[in-house]
């Protein structure tokens, strides 16, 4: 994901400490029930879209402008499918270290903007895919799909020691 401007601001004061931050990450499927995911030009892997909400943006418009941004899909969130924070900070390639708060909202295409295309440099590939045939994913992105397609919210629930 690209670093927001106010995240460079306070980087520049707080060097590569970890920062506690919200995220936002967007399921979205279309009408054929197909799923929206992009292949990150950071790890390489395929995922859903997500990114961190500029301040004061609500995380339904987060959702929104982090698909359009980079995939040109235009999409509305339906509902939040689960809040979690993140069990481990991650570390990126410059030493930045950062953890999440993340919300995930299950969202649809709207206004029959379904064609996806890599839309930013944050994206290698994107595409749709049938909830039965999703490439090889990260358990969290799994996850996320898994609570998306059921209803009502998941309230995450870790594992007792």
């Amino acid at each position: 994901m690209a670093t927001p401007d106010f995240i460079r601001a306070i980087r520049a004061t707080a060097g590569h400490q970890l920062l506690f931050l919200p995220g936002v990450s967007a399921v979205v499927f279309d009408d054929a029930g197909r799923v929206l995911l992009g292949r990150r030009a950071d790890t390489g892997n395929w995922s859903i879209i997500g990114g961190i909400p500029e301040p004061g943006e609500q995380p339904a418009m987060t959702a929104a402008r982090e698909v359009y941004e980079e995939t040109a899909v235009r999409c509305v969130a339906e509902r939040v499918v689960l809040v979690q924070a993140l069990p481990r900070p991650v570390t990126y390639p410059n030493g930045d270290v950062c953890q999440y708060m993340d919300i995930t909202m299950r969202c649809r295409v709207v206004g029959g903007a379904a064609e996806a295309r890599v839309n930013d440099e944050e994206s290698l590939e994107v595409g749709w895919f049938p909830v039965d045939a999703l490439p090889e994913l990260q358990d969290f992105a799994i996850f996320r799909i898994k609570h998306a397609l059921s209803e009502g919210p998941a309230w995450f629930q870790p594992t007792q020691a």
